[in-house]
């Protein structure tokens, strides 16, 4: 093994400036092959030794973090000469955050020049639908369809409803964007593993049967014993750690944190109502169970996590998210959280592995949401 240790990804670094033009052609003929999402944002994880796309939201709802970017340019590229958008929220306007975000995406739309409307239109009025009696050119969808998909409207919708929560499956992402990721890690001559995330999934509310949970305890074990190989691998101190989460849904409450197999045998029916507890009421029935990858960036004593906003499949924004009151390995996605902007952060060397390994992985994940939305 040619790199082994803490900091493998800065020792890496040179090997996507060697190949960046080939990089770029790549990219651009994945892009040439699929109808690139409109938006979407992406959570990612850098160990250092491993950078891994660990959610990707075809709805994201945090524009009103965004400080800086090119993002209402990537916009314009993916509506183009239409006039008027409108923007179909979630029905939750009673979220200040969310409400910011709305007005925050809004507000981007017309600094590129089209005519914003909000709201959630009255479908039984005929089609197409209308607002103030003019109908949009194109809606524009943030809201993720937990309850079910919409009718038709009458009008381009995007990003395609049939990406919503009610039939997409966090595994689906992941399944797309492993072929990319392994045909990205070829190009650059680097084991896959160091920019994507291991998993496995529980269907059939598995683990409300003991029987199954015992099966899935085994899985988990297997698992957290292939990932010690690689950590031995590649010389990285530490024990592995799972996290297990509803696999369709937003809202991450119910994320558990394992590192054993035992853990799923011994879950308190608190833990358990927590896990299986999703968006709407609705019931968690299938779990990711997913490798744990530590979120090792830092500035002024809060641990760090870079969040990437797209539009039109390229990265036109950042922040990051940060918790004084999380460790490494936490999910950060809590009421202590704050979101920085990248200026905000003085660290030479956050801002070169954001214009490397998180602008790749978070462009490689954009990739793979069109991909899900070409197969559904």
């Amino acid at each position: 093994m040619q790199y082994q240790g803490p900091d493998i990804l800065s020792k890496l670094e040179a090997k996507i400036e060697a190949k960046r033009s080939e990089l770029e052609q790549w990219f651009a003929e994945k892009r040439s092959e699929m109808d690139m999402p409109i938006y979407g944002s992406v959570d990612i994880r850098d160990a250092h030794w491993k950078v891994a796309v660990v959610d990707a939201n075809q709805y994201p709802a945090g524009f009103n973090n965004l400080r800086d970017g090119d993002i209402g340019e990537h916009f314009r590229h993916a509506i183009g000469d239409l006039r008027h958008v409108h923007i179909w929220p979630e029905n939750h306007t009673r979220n200040p955050a969310y409400e910011a975000n709305i007005e925050s995406l809004k507000t981007i739309l017309e600094n590129e020049g089209y005519a914003v409307t909000v709201g959630i239109l009255d479908v039984e009025e005929g089609l197409p639908v209308s607002i103030q009696g003019a109908t949009p050119d194109l809606i524009l969808l943030n809201n993720d369809l937990t309850g079910g998909p919409l009718p038709d409207l009458g009008v381009p919708i995007l990003p395609p409803p049939q990406m919503g929560w009610y039939q997409r499956r966090k595994s689906d992402h992941f399944k797309a964007a492993q072929p990319l990721l392994d045909e990205v890690s070829h190009l650059l001559e680097v084991d896959p593993w160091l920019l994507s995330t291991h998993w496995i999934v529980s269907e059939d509310k598995c683990l409300e049967k003991e029987t199954c949970r015992t099966l899935l305890a085994a899985e988990a074990d297997n698992f957290l014993t292939q990932i010690q190989a690689k950590y031995d691998e590649f010389g990285i101190e530490g024990k592995p750690t799972l996290f297990v989460k509803n696999d369709s849904g937003t809202y991450g409450l119910g994320i558990l944190e394992i590192q054993s197999g035992e853990e799923l045998l011994n879950l308190s029916n608190r833990k358990m109502n927590r896990l299986t507890y999703g968006k709407g009421g609705a019931d968690a029935e299938n779990f990711l169970i997913q490798e744990g990858v530590p979120s090792a960036l830092s500035w002024d004593s809060m641990v760090v996590e870079p969040v990437a906003y797209c539009a039109n499949g390229r990265v036109g924004g950042w922040f990051y998210r940060a918790n004084a009151k999380k460790g490494e390995m936490a999910n950060l996605n809590s009421p202590s959280s704050v979101f920085l902007s990248p200026s905000e952060i003085e660290d030479a060397s956050i801002r070169s592995r954001r214009n490397h390994w998180h602008m790749l992985v978070a462009e490689i994940a954009m990739l793979a949401m069109a991909a899900e939305a070409k197969k559904n």
